[in-house]
């Protein structure tokens, strides 16, 4: 009869925790997950900056469109996108602010510039360094403009 109380007592004490062959095995397939999903996660969030860069910069050209039908002109260089929020001296057709709040900066952290007049044939260029804050690039890297 006390074969049967020391294998009960035995199975109480084995089942009272894990073994670290259990626990390796979680470590193992938690690890397997991350390295799966985290480098998909982290490319889409790369995207999704992008996409905000784009969006922001398009609602700065309709601001800068706008501030040219009531003023006449571009903002120029020197004014730049305050120009858009802060009404600039002796200019008494300004009808902003032509943005809510105050000029964004890009999803990284960096003022967009803006150049007036653009290159490439444009009346001006906002642009976006991107992820590496330098100008140029390729990929997440690369600038992003209007």
């Amino acid at each position: 009869m006390k074969t049967p109380l020391l294998s009960i007592q035995a199975m109480r004490l084995r089942s009272r925790g894990f073994t670290l062959l259990e626990l390796l095995v979680v470590v193992l397939i938690i690890g397997l997950l991350t390295g799966i999903v985290g480098p998909r996660f982290m490319a889409q969030i790369s995207r999704s900056e992008a996409v905000t860069a784009k969006a922001q910069i398009d609602a700065l050209d309709k601001a800068v469109q706008a501030y040219r039908i009531d003023v006449g002109r571009y903002p120029t260089s020197d004014m730049g996108l305050r120009a858009l929020v802060e009404s600039p001296a002796n200019e008494p057709r300004w009808r902003g602010p032509y943005l809510k709040g105050a000029v964004p900066v890009d999803p990284w952290g960096t003022p967009y510039q803006y150049r007036s007049p653009g290159t490439h044939g444009h009346d001006f260029d906002i642009v976006s360094l991107g992820h590496d804050r330098a100008a140029g690039g390729t990929g997440d890297d690369a600038d992003i403009t209007n």
